[in-house]
């Protein structure tokens, strides 16, 4: 397995995304009122335990903390996992 790479790109993380078949949700029964609650992005058939978001509110909540994708980027490979950006 290659090395995970990390950015912060919206552009890059999108697109990362969308070509992997990839929607930015949340957690259900995560957050309150204008919080999304835990972001996740979202693959293949909807997970009946994710609602999905739109990547406008998906980035006001990754920026709000300070988040970073760490994902491989070989193939088709859909590994990925939302960091603080300090521990990236």
């Amino acid at each position: 397995m290659s090395q995970g790479k990390t950015t912060t790109d919206h552009k890059a993380i999108r697109s990362w995304a969308e070509a992997r078949g990839g929607r930015p949700a949340r957690v259900k029964g995560t957050g309150k009122g204008d919080d999304p609650g835990i972001l996740r992005i979202d693959f293949g058939e909807p997970d009946e335990s994710l609602e999905e978001i739109s990547w406008e509110e998906f980035f006001e909540k990754f920026e709000d903390n300070e988040l970073a994708l760490l994902f491989q980027d070989e193939g088709e490979s859909r590994f990925n996992k939302l960091v603080h950006r300090k521990q990236s």
